[in-house]
């Protein structure tokens, strides 16, 4: 499973953010809409996450060093659990205080029609982005994969980042435009305050959502049901292995799995033969998945009370518990 980065979609997404956050801080500065105020902080804290998340990715290329010899590449789940919880957060608080100081303290909104104008563009433009992010994001999504799983299942978190921010900055925009709407018709300014609260909801949900899937991957994640099947089947189908024993997984960052494994060999084997055979088995496992660039071995003799051999798809199965 390829993971890459979705630099694209990053940058479609910062720029659009970028220049979105701008024309709604402009229309809250004439119409004095706290959905608009609530709005400019969400775009102006996406921009920040697309930023976290390009460092993020540079930092994870560095290369490994005696203090780290498995490399940075989980530098992309820091930078990303970073903008699930701070950024995602900070912008959720901050609008339901605005929301709730507006129900309080309410007052009349001038100049609707900026901000409605506003709206309305910045939903365009974020469903650009959006549809940016869905077109890199399909050649990593398993055939009939859904969405949510995709989200919950990938090892790169940036597409899923990216895209659940463009889909609550799409959700967010209409609850606004609801809210702003709803206050220039009726000439209550509650319901620009209702608004605000919806966003700051929204994005607190999503804060939790992207939170608990960075955690699940800076904690360490094995090898997706798919590849750890590829890798086993890669070390039984050649006649070098008499049993494989067990066998562990770990994700050091979205592009780089390790691989670890027990293999019996014949009791006879010479240790030049016991070598060579590793030697095979190993180019057959990066051969069938490519991101297992770290892989350890161990040779060890059968022996079925010490080591009762679970089927492939045992193994499968408890990967997946």
């Amino acid at each position: 499973m390829s993971s890459s980065g979705g630099g694209k979609a990053i940058i479609a997404a910062f720029l659009a953010n970028i220049g979105i956050a701008i024309a709604k801080f402009v229309a809250w500065f004439f119409s004095g809409s706290a959905s608009m105020l609530a709005e400019g902080i969400h775009s102006l804290a996406d921009s920040g996450n697309q930023l976290l998340l390009l460092l993020g990715g540079r930092q994870a290329k560095r290369k490994a060093d005696q203090e780290h010899p498995f490399g940075y590449g989980r530098e992309r789940y820091v930078y990303a659990f970073v903008v699930s919880i701070i950024l995602f957060s900070v912008g959720g608080l901050f609008s339901i205080y605005e929301g709730v100081e507006k129900i309080t303290h309410p007052h009349e909104l001038d100049h609707v029609w900026i901000a409605v104008l506003v709206l309305v563009i910045a939903i365009v433009l974020e469903g650009m982005s959006l549809r940016t992010a869905v077109g890199e994001s399909k050649p990593h999504k398993e055939k009939g994969e859904s969405w949510l799983a995709f989200i919950r299942h990938a090892k790169a978190p940036e597409l899923p980042v990216v895209l659940l921010e463009d889909t609550a900055a799409l959700t967010g925009l209409v609850f606004a435009l609801l809210g702003v709407g709803l206050s220039w018709l009726t000439g209550n300014p509650v319901f620009d305050a209702i608004g605000t609260l919806m966003i700051g909801t929204l994005l607190i949900l999503v804060a939790i959502t992207l939170g608990v899937e960075t955690k699940s991957l800076l904690v360490g994640e094995g090898a997706a049901p798919s590849d750890l099947r590829a890798i086993v089947n890669a070390i039984e189908d050649g006649p070098e292995v008499h049993r494989l024993i067990h066998i562990k997984t770990l994700y050091l960052g979205p592009d780089e799995l390790l691989v670890a494994a027990k293999l019996a060999f014949a009791s006879d084997k010479p240790l030049t033969a016991v070598a060579a055979d590793i030697d095979a088995v190993e180019g057959r496992v990066r051969a069938a998945v490519p991101i297992a660039r770290v892989i350890y071995f161990e040779p060890d003799v059968y022996r079925p009370a010490a080591d009762p051999a679970p089927s492939t798809e045992a193994f499968i199965l408890k990967s997946e518990d």
